[in-house]
C-alpha cells in the first residue's frame, strides 16, 4: 500500500465509521496530473446510494481541509460490489474457499496472472490453488486481486 493510500485511509476511516460504514479499502490512480480517488464502503445490511453521497460529501469536506492529494482529482465512492476488491490480509482470510481474479508485482514461474481458490491464510502467506497446482504468496507480493463472482 502506498504511503499517499496509507495517509488517505487515516483520514477517513473515523469519519466514515461515524456515519455508520466501514471502509472497506481505497484506491488512488494517478495518471500525470490527474487522480482517481475510488472510496469503498460497506456495511451488513448493503450500501445505498445516500450512504455513497454522505461519504463523498464528508470525504470531499474533510480532504480540501487536509489536502493529501497533489493536484486534481475526481473522487468515487461505492460498495466493494460482488467481485469485490481485496485490499487487507483479513479479506482474504475472509473469502477463504473462495475464486479469485490476482496479479503480482513480480512474475512468479513466468506469469503474474492467477486464477484460483483462496485455500488457506496463514501470517502474511495467501494460499491459493490454481488448476490442480499450489501457491504460497506473500501478501506484500500481491498487486491486486478481486473475488470472481
Amino acid at each position: 500500500m502506498s504511503s499517499s493510500v496509507t495517509l488517505i485511509t487515516e483520514l477517513i476511516d473515523t469519519t466514515i465509521q461515524a456515519l455508520g460504514l466501514d471502509l472497506w479499502g481505497v484506491e488512488l490512480l494517478q495518471q500525470g496530473k490527474y487522480s482517481l480517488l475510488r472510496i469503498y464502503i460497506e456495511r451488513e445490511e448493503g450500501v445505498t446510494i445516500e450512504d455513497c453521497e454522505k461519504v463523498s460529501r464528508q470525504v470531499s469536506a474533510l480532504m480540501d481541509v487536509e489536502d493529501p492529494i497533489a493536484g486534481e482529482y475526481t473522487l468515487e465512492v461505492s460498495s466493494p460490489g460482488m467481485d469485490r476488491p481485496l485490499f487487507c490480509i483479513e479479506h482474504y482470510s475472509q473469502y477463504v474457499g473462495s475464486e479469485v481474479d490476482l496479479k503480482l508485482r513480480r512474475p512468479l514461474d513466468g506469469r503474474r496472472k492467477f486464477k484460483g481458490q483462496i485455500i488457506k491464510v496463514s501470517g502474511d502467506i495467501v494460499g491459493l490453488l490454481v488448476d490442480g497446482s499450489e501457491y504460497d504468496l506473500e501478501f506484500s507480493d500481491i498487486e491486486k486481486a478481486s473475488i470472481v463472482f
